[in-house]
């Protein structure tokens, strides 16, 4: 990979426009100040970005050199990211949205089909990614976002209860038996349900939602979640309740604190609970989740990214920030500090995984999928939630139970 080059002839492309033509940025559309080049007047703009705290924080410093190299202003906006899809979906037609804003994989087949935000052309600089980073944003064959980190669930592994990572399913949940352990894993449930965090066991079986294309987008004609490998994923997750490993009062912050205390020596669970867990004093390691059902577990793998938006009259200058800027390793890197997820750049996935808990995610991570960005997704979560919770409830047979929800699921991809 030739990242400099690559990143060469979008930073001249950037440069000679931002000198040649009037940019006005459509969040900030009076903010403009005029620069003297040469014998003729230029005027540099304003482009608005709309992020979070934490990664406010880490680019202001970039903003600052942005503007000093371009003469671009950079206006940051922090925001509430639970508010963020929607107010892009009502404010971007307007003309009052950002130019630029952080956001999740899955939001982009609603936010494409919606109009509000455009393909980014990456051209070479695709290569320098992690393809489960720019496949997580491949709509329709054509990518919308600049990738910055990617997260996914693991096995979270108490190194004093299990100093080996272990090999098959059955191996775990004998070093968990061998220890007295209360259970022999810990899942988050809770009384919604979590087909996220149960999904790299169900893929275990073989057992998927949707079918994906050579290029990793997903297919919506193609429901495979009630196939034949779905069933047997429902029927052991019925084992699993009769055992009482799973259960719908184990919640997110219950399965947490049972790992604190030495209930359990492993926790399926992503990277967003490392820093509670050392804090109560625990080495951890992560591994790859074991496989339950024969086949390889693969993981939701969710991306996070920079959307561009459909409306910005500054175009030019905001693929120079974000190719030439954001996509760089030590602004990936400062990123990845903040978040704790790994860079989506490789160069910056590489430096990052040299930490023992990052690489654990990250060889995770390799097995997994893009999490689902298409718009018929929407109307599988409901569905698919509330029959694995009717399945540990025990409230019927799991065959049946899994047979109706792929008919509901079917009848609402049909509407």
């Amino acid at each position: 990979m030739n990242m400099h080059t690559n990143r060469g002839i979008f930073r001249s492309i950037g440069a000679v426009s931002v000198a040649l033509i009037a940019l006005a940025g459509c969040g900030n559309p009076g903010d403009v100040t005029a620069t003297q080049q040469d014998q003729g007047e230029a005027t540099s703009s304003t482009l608005t970005i709309w992020a979070d705290a934490d990664r406010v924080s880490v680019l202001k410093d970039v903003a600052e050199q942005f503007t000093d190299k371009t003469g671009v202003k950079v206006n940051l906006v922090q925001k509430d990211m639970g508010s963020v899809q929607q107010d892009l979906i009502t404010q971007v037609p307007a003309g009052k949205g950002p130019d630029i804003a952080i956001g999740q994989n899955d939001w982009t087949g609603i936010l494409a089909t919606d109009g509000v935000i455009q393909p980014l052309e990456l051209g070479d600089a695709e290569s320098d990614y992690e393809k489960v980073a720019t496949d997580a944003f491949n709509y329709n064959g054509k990518i919308y976002a600049l990738p910055y980190a990617i997260e996914n669930v693991a096995l979270v592994r108490n190194t004093k209860l299990a100093p080996q990572a272990p090999t098959t399913w059955d191996d775990m949940v004998a070093t968990a038996k061998s220890v007295g352990a209360e259970y022999p894993y810990l899942l988050q449930v809770g009384d919604q349900g979590d087909s996220y965090t149960m999904y790299p066991i169900q893929t275990s079986f073989g057992s998927f939602v949707f079918g994906q294309r050579d290029d990793g987008s997903y297919d919506s004609s193609k429901l495979t979640i009630g196939d034949e490998n779905g069933v047997k994923f429902a029927q052991w997750v019925q084992q699993q309740a009769q055992n009482g490993t799973l259960s719908t009062s184990m919640s997110a912050d219950i399965s947490l604190s049972k790992f604190e205390q030495g209930a359990s020596p492993y926790f399926i669970t992503g990277p967003w609970n490392i820093s509670a867990i050392q804090k109560a004093g625990i080495d951890v390691a992560v591994d790859p989740i074991p496989s339950a059902g024969g086949q390889t577990a693969k993981p939701f793998v969710g991306v996070s990214g920079f959307f561009l938006s459909s409306k910005t009259t500054n175009k030019i200058a905001a693929t120079d920030f974000l190719i030439n800027y954001i996509g760089t390793a030590d602004v990936q890197q400062s990123l990845y500090k903040v978040g704790q997820r790994l860079p989506a750049l490789t160069a910056a996935y590489d430096q990052a995984s040299k930490d023992s808990i990052a690489q654990g995610f990250g060889k995770a991570s390799e097995n997994g999928v893009p999490m689902p960005n298409i718009t018929e997704m929407s109307s599988v979560w409901q569905y698919w939630n509330a029959t694995e919770v009717s399945i540990i409830s025990q409230r019927g047979d799991p065959a049946e139970l899994w047979s109706q929800m792929t008919d509901e699921i079917q009848s609402a991809l049909n509407k």
